[in-house]
């Protein structure tokens, strides 16, 4: 069977410390897939956040973002009580959507790697709108500083 493949990034500017809780536990006993995804968004939602932005405000009172796509490769396993850490970083910007990059890791070790598609969408019109530059320059004015 062929795998998708996804590659670290260099860097990546956002950390969210985790520790995994009960209700984060498979079937398997550790860390599930789906709530891998769940603490990826959680991330993701706190990067916004910490730069006065939120999910359905990119900065310009109208236009939030919606998923397109999600890939996630598996590399290890987390279990009850680890401390884990999703790294998160932002990039290929085009006019209407770009992307968030994750690695999501137990101190030096890898568990996964995700990117997530990102369109950006006008929620009064509900049509696709625009990346607003107010979170270009925020991601910008982050970077410049680490």
């Amino acid at each position: 069977m062929a795998h998708v493949v996804l590659v670290e990034q260099e860097q990546y500017a956002f950390h969210y410390p985790v520790r995994i809780e009960p209700r984060h536990l498979s079937i398997g006993n550790h860390l599930g897939s789906d709530n891998l995804i769940v603490l990826a968004s959680a991330a993701r939602a706190d990067v916004f956040h910490s730069m006065g932005l939120t999910e359905v405000d990119l900065g310009d009172g109208v236009t939030g973002i919606i998923i397109a796509d999600i890939v996630v490769t598996f590399k290890a396993e987390a279990f009850l009580h680890d401390e884990i850490v999703v790294d998160t970083d932002f990039g290929a910007f085009t006019g209407h959507s770009f992307k968030a990059f994750q690695r999501i890791r137990k101190g030096d070790k890898v568990l996964a790697i995700a990117e997530t598609g990102l369109v950006t969408l006008n929620y009064r019109s509900r049509k696709i709108a625009r990346v607003p530059e107010r979170l270009r320059h925020a991601f910008a004015a982050h970077h410049s500083r680490t």
